[in-house]
C-alpha cells in the first residue's frame, strides 16, 4: 500500500487551505498544502486512520473513506481512479443516466481526417451521433429520421432498408444484440439503454428472440458485407475506438484493402457522397 501513501501525500501538498474551504491563517505553515488533520478532519475520519493511510499500514480501506479523502483533495476523474486501484478496489461507473450527445471538436475532425473511409461516431446506446458524409451514406435511409432517432441498433431492427443494405443482417442483428446486452450489463441504470431496449423488445420480435438468448460480446471490430443501393456489393471491414473524454462515446472506421473490388466500390460510395445531388 506504499504507493497508496505516496500519492495521497502528493495530492495532499497541492491542495490549499483556502481550496479546501478552511479559514486564513496568520504566519507561516511549515507543510505544503494540507495537513494530515486537515484532510482527517475534511473527510470525517479520525488522524491515526488517516496517517495509517499515508503510511500504508490501513489494509482494505473503506470505500466511503476514499470517496471523502477524494473529495477533500479534490481529485479528478483520473486520479480518483488511481486512488480506488491503489487501494486494489474496484472503480465504480460514474457516468451519469442521461450522458451527454456533444461532440468535442477534435473527434469531429477526425470524421473528416479520415475520408474517404467512412466513420461515425456511436453513443453507448449505439445513438448516431455524428457521422462523415460517407459514414452517412453506409446507413442509406436513416438520414431521414430526426437526428434524436438516428440509432444502428434501431435501424438494423427497425427501418425497412436494414435488410436489403446488410447482406449479412442475421450477423450484424447478432452482433448488436449482443453489444446492447454487455453495455447494459456495465450500465444496468442508463435510461437510454433500458428504454432503446424496450422500445426494440415491443417492435421487432427478431429483437426480442435474440434478446432472450443472453449473448454478450461488447463490439471491438469485425466485418459487414453490404448491397449499398448506390455502388452495390462491398464487405468492409470495421474498429470501434473508444473516444477519450467521452461518456462512452465510440468511433467507428470502416476500410478494405486497396486495390480490391470492396475499396473500389467504397471509393465510388465516396465520390458519389461529394458529387452534387
Amino acid at each position: 500500500m506504499s504507493g497508496l501513501g505516496e500519492f495521497l501525500r502528493s495530492r495532499r501538498a497541492r491542495v490549499s487551505p483556502q481550496e479546501a474551504g478552511l479559514p486564513a491563517t496568520t504566519g507561516r505553515r511549515r507543510t505544503e498544502g494540507l495537513r494530515r488533520e486537515e484532510v482527517a478532519m475534511l473527510a470525517g475520519v479520525s488522524i491515526e486512520y488517516y496517517t495509517r493511510l499515508e503510511q500504508g499500514k490501513q489494509n482494505n480501506p473503506g470505500r466511503p473513506v476514499l470517496e471523502a479523502v477524494a473529495g477533500v483533495l479534490r481529485l479528478d476523474e483520473d486520479e480518483r481512479r488511481h486512488l480506488f486501484e491503489l487501494a486494489r478496489l474496484p472503480v465504480e461507473a460514474t457516468a451519469p443516466a442521461r450522458p451527454s450527445r456533444g461532440i468535442r471538436a477534435e473527434v469531429r475532425r477526425l470524421l473528416d481526417i479520415v475520408r474517404p473511409y467512412p466513420a461515425y461516431v456511436l453513443s453507448r446506446a449505439n445513438d448516431l451521433l455524428a457521422a462523415n458524409e460517407q459514414g452517412m451514406k453506409l446507413l442509406p435511409g436513416i438520414e431521414q429520421w430526426p437526428a434524436a432517432a438516428r440509432n444502428t441498433a434501431r435501424y438494423t431492427f427497425l427501418h425497412p432498408d436494414a435488410r436489403r443494405v446488410y447482406g449479412n443482417w442475421e450477423e450484424v442483428a447478432a452482433a448488436t444484440v449482443a453489444h446492447l446486452r454487455a453495455a447494459a450489463g456495465a450500465h444496468p441504470d442508463a435510461e437510454e439503454l433500458t428504454g432503446l431496449i424496450d422500445e426494440l423488445s415491443v417492435k421487432s420480435g427478431e429483437f426480442a428472440g435474440l434478446w432472450e438468448r443472453y449473448d454478450v460480446r461488447a463490439r471491438t471490430n469485425g466485418r459487414k458485407r453490404f448491397q449499398h443501393p448506390v455502388v452495390g456489393r462491398m464487405t468492409l471491414s470495421y474498429e470501434v475506438l473508444t473516444v477519450a473524454r467521452s461518456e462512452g462515446h465510440r468511433l467507428v472506421v470502416y476500410q478494405a484493402e486497396p486495390g480490391t473490388p470492396d475499396h473500389d466500390a467504397m471509393m465510388l460510395l465516396g465520390l458519389a457522397t461529394a458529387a452534387p445531388s
